[in-house]
Formats: C-alpha cells, structure tokens, sequence
C-alpha cells in the first residue's frame, strides 16, 4: 500500500455535530467504500457504545457497521480488563466495559476510570474519585480533551476534571483514547496497515492529528468541529493537510495516489 491507502476518521466534528452528518461527510465515507479504501473510525467519544454510533451513523447514511468503530471506552476496556473500577461517565457504556468490573465504593476500586463529563459530575462523585486515588486506585481517563463543539458552541470536556483530579491526588493519568500511541496501533492493527499507509484526518490539532503524526501516519486537519474558524487555534506542531472539510479527502485522497 501507498501512503493514503488507508484512512482513520474522528467523528464528532469532523462527520457529525450533535450527530448531524456535516455537508458532505455522508457521500466522502460512501466514496471511500466504493473505493475500496480500508477506513475506521476512532473516536474519544464516551457517552455511546460502539453499537449505539454504528446504528445512529448508518441511520444518517454512512456506510459503517460496528467492526468500522473504534471507541476509547473499549480500548479502555481490553487495557483494564478484570480490574475493579470506580467510572465516572456521562451515558451508558456498560456494553462496551463487560471486561470490567465496575464498583460503586472507593475503597473497592483499583482503578479511577474517568470517560466524557455530564450532570454526573458533581461535588460528591469527584470526591469519591478523590477518595479511591488517596487509596492507592490509579487513575485512567479514556481521554483528556479540553473541550469539544456541540450546536450550541463549545463545551467543557473531560480533560480539566482529569488535571482537577492530578492536582488533587498528586497522580499522573494514565490515558487510553487519543492522543494514546496505543490507540492509534490498535487501529493501525484492526485495519492491517503500517503508520506510513495510512492518514487520519481529525478536527483536534493535538489529540488527532500531531499525536497521529508521531506514530507515523499523515495528519489531515479539517477546519470544522474545533478547528472551525471560531474555535481556539493551537498546536504544538502543523499537520501535513489542511482540508475545508471532509467533503474534501476524496480529492486529497487521489492526489497522494498521483503522489
């Protein structure tokens, strides 16, 4: 295979906002099946298992099933399976954390396992979590992103409860999603190809493309989600592509082919 032979796609922001395929984003997966082009979504998103985003995906009309998607919260699983964890999450992965065992009280957890924020977490439930770390738990978290795009703008994200939580603790997070080295051999495995076969093109300019980029794959930036004109820019590096959107990797795609 050449480089661009292969493709990892985010999803939020880059496909969908609020779960609303973007402009285009329907018919470039749809080419790149037609194509024959191997691709997989990897995603941090933590509030839906891998089933519940095949079946709302395929609904809007991607042409994905479950084997096309790769969460942080079943990464998190095969990583941690057989330890008792506390979770703090916001949605219900249970599905997706069968190789767990998830406990209620602190002094039970081994690990602090820590998904994407919601109404869940309040004052209590981040002491419990505070109470399971000074116990000896280590503290994981399925990412750390500092904040994501929803219709209505920019939304915390779960990454400044995880550095509260360090900083508290006196840990250091243990991280299984993007920007994880693991997580991206993982996909790299699922989908049988090298670093150098491969792209992936995110809206995070850290978590997706420059942690991509250090695992050797080509990062593509797409300028909608967070990297939408009204978002924050920063980075500590630039990636290989800069697309107006999704709708625009097909064109990318045969221009690494001509190459």
């Amino acid at each position: 295979m050449r480089r661009g032979e292969a493709v990892l796609l985010d999803i939020d922001g880059v496909l969908t906002v609020d779960w609303e395929p973007l402009p285009g984003a329907v018919s470039a997966v749809q080419e790149l099946r037609t194509d024959g082009v191997p691709f997989v979504l990897l995603t941090n998103t933590t509030s839906r298992t891998r089933r519940s985003i095949a079946a709302t995906l395929a609904e809007a009309g991607f042409p994905v099933g479950i084997e096309s998607v790769l969460t942080a919260p079943a990464a998190s699983a095969a990583r941690l399976a057989g330890s008792r964890c506390l979770l703090l999450n916001s949605g219900d992965i249970r599905e997706d954390l069968a190789a767990v065992e998830l406990v209620e009280r602190p002094e039970d957890a081994e690990v602090v396992l820590i998904g994407g924020p919601g109404p869940e977490f309040g004052y209590e439930a981040l002491n419990r979590a505070l109470a399971a770390l000074q116990g000896g738990a280590r503290l994981v978290a399925m990412h750390r992103s500092a904040y994501w795009r929803t219709g209505a703008g920019l939304q915390l994200d779960s990454g400044a409860f995880v550095a509260g939580l360090e900083f508290a603790a006196d840990v250091r997070a243990e991280v299984l999603g993007k920007p994880a080295e693991a997580f991206f051999a993982g996909a790299l495995a699922h989908l049988g190809v090298a670093g150098d076969e491969a792209i992936m093109v995110g809206d995070d300019i850290e978590s997706d493309v420059l942690a991509a980029q250090r695992c050797g794959i080509t990062g593509v930036l797409v300028r909608t989600g967070k990297a939408a004109s009204a978002g924050p820019r920063r980075g500590s590096g630039r990636p290989d592509h800069v697309l107006d959107s999704v709708a625009d990797l097909p064109d990318l795609l045969s221009r690494l082919r001509r190459g």
